[in-house]
């Protein structure tokens, strides 16, 4: 964490700002977040850090397989999950249980990937973050970001050689010498309490709850760019679209 946030005060500015509440701290707890690009994940980290706390990232399996990075976040105690796999359903058990022994909050994308909205307003997402809350009855934090999309280029989908790290390295060195700002906003708890894990259509519901509480606290940091961002990264698709993006 010390090397994530030198390494993020070297790529731009950082604006944090809401809290967690002092309640909250120490018990099982959800960070759940908007993903707009590839430094976002650091940038989250570095935010939390300047709170007091350290999240745990759920992440996908090839990264935690990957040589070096991979033993690494292993180390850190983040969680494995294989998105096209019945294993989704074992890794929220999984930190169900890590959370409910207490410790380091878990982070997690509800929308499983970077949006692809033209606007760069949250993509539908799916429920597990919502299951999960209700399951184990677990407060979820709404963090919004902004800014970090600026740093790295979204890039290729696979990585062959280096020179598909070129759009990331290019992009990157680039942020260094313009210093975006990144801006990142810890909402209040998401109320779930009427909600249900047994009752039929709850999950939908809380997920709904949660996705519009992270567009919500979006907005502000972005008044200037409401409609398409100001920022264009030439190697993003454009192919998806947003339920959440304000009227």
């Amino acid at each position: 964490m010390a090397i994530d946030r030198g390494f993020v005060a070297l790529t731009g500015k950082l604006e944090v700002s809401g809290d967690v509440p002092p309640e909250l701290l120490g018990k099982p707890l959800l960070l759940a977040s908007n993903h707009i690009g590839n430094l976002d994940p650091f940038v989250l980290i570095a935010a939390c850090r300047k709170l007091g706390i350290n999240p745990r990232f759920m992440l996908a399996g090839g990264l935690l397989d990957a040589p070096v990075m991979g033993p690494a976040l292993k180390a850190c105690g983040h969680l494995r999950v294989d998105r096209a796999s019945a294993n989704v359903g074992e890794a929220m058990h999984r930190a169900v249980e890590a959370l409910q022994k207490g410790g380091d909050p878990i982070a997690v994308y509800p929308e499983g990937k970077i949006t692809l909205d033209p606007g760069m307003w949250p993509e539908r997402g799916k429920t597990g973050v919502a299951r999960m809350a209700l399951g184990g009855g677990i407060p979820v934090i709404p963090i919004s970001q902004w800014g970090a999309h600026e740093a790295v280029y979204w890039g290729n989908l696979h990585v062959n050689g280096w020179r598909d790290f070129l759009p990331y390295l290019t992009s990157w060195v680039s942020a260094i010498r313009r210093r975006p700002t990144f801006k990142v906003h810890f909402g209040k708890p998401v109320e779930l309490s009427d909600l249900s894990e047994t009752t039929m259509g709850d999950a939908r519901r809380a997920h709904e709850r949660i996705m519009r509480a992270i567009t919500e606290g979006l907005a502000p940091l972005r008044l200037d760019e409401p409609g398409l961002p100001r920022f264009h990264d030439p190697t993003r698709p454009t192919t998806g679209s947003s339920p959440w993006r304000p009227a």
